[in-house]
């Protein structure tokens, strides 16, 4: 009796983690910008200290999307950024977008996640005011990327922190990158290379 308790509290666990990994795909944005084309340079957020910012203003910059978190396992994947950052800074601008949909691993205020980054990471990099990457809240800029009626190339599936997505100088969607891609691995890298 006791083993099959274990096992029914074993699958339903299992069942409920793969039901809110999978609960924001069913959930289409309640905003959803537009319903054709657009330019990825008519996209604005907000910036960590609350400004306004336009993607118009990397124009002619590689600009890699990045979501976010302070306590994830891909946390490390800071370090990185900020080396690809530095590295190619003369064309390619980073752009962090602090989430915290995945089981809350983004729970601070924006004044506590510049701190971490800062502090443990070294960022300098654009972060922006924590926001949705998916479901009916998702953020303008979130549902250019994984949209291709919006982009015009095509679907994405935002599955967990630190997926990337990579747009063109020109500001065409190049690619997208899960969760595990190093962000100084030839997948990303090699599209920099002039």
């Amino acid at each position: 009796m006791r083993i099959t308790l274990v096992i029914l509290a074993l699958i339903l666990t299992t069942g409920g983690i793969a039901l809110f990994a999978m609960r924001s795909r069913w959930q289409k944005p309640e905003n959803l910008i537009n319903t054709e084309k657009m330019s990825f340079y008519d996209l604005t957020y907000t910036t960590i200290d609350g400004k306004s910012a336009s993607m118009v203003d990397f124009k002619g910059k590689y600009v890699l999307c990045v979501n976010v978190a302070s306590k994830c396992g891909y946390t490390p994947q800071y370090k990185q950024l900020q080396a690809l950052y530095e590295k190619f800074q003369d064309r390619l601008v980073i752009v962090g977008f602090p989430c915290n949909q995945f089981l809350g691993q983004e729970p601070g205020s924006n004044e506590e996640i510049v701190t971490f980054c800062e502090k443990n990471y070294g960022v300098t990099f654009p972060l922006a005011d924590k926001l949705d990457v998916k479901g009916k809240n998702q953020h303008a800029v979130y549902q250019w990327l994984t949209n291709k009626t919006l982009n015009g190339v095509s679907d994405g599936n935002v599955k967990w922190n630190f997926h990337k997505f990579l747009i063109s100088p020109s500001g065409e969607w190049l690619g997208e990158y899960a969760s595990g891609v190093d962000p100084l691995g030839d997948e990303i890298t090699s599209k920099l290379v002039k």
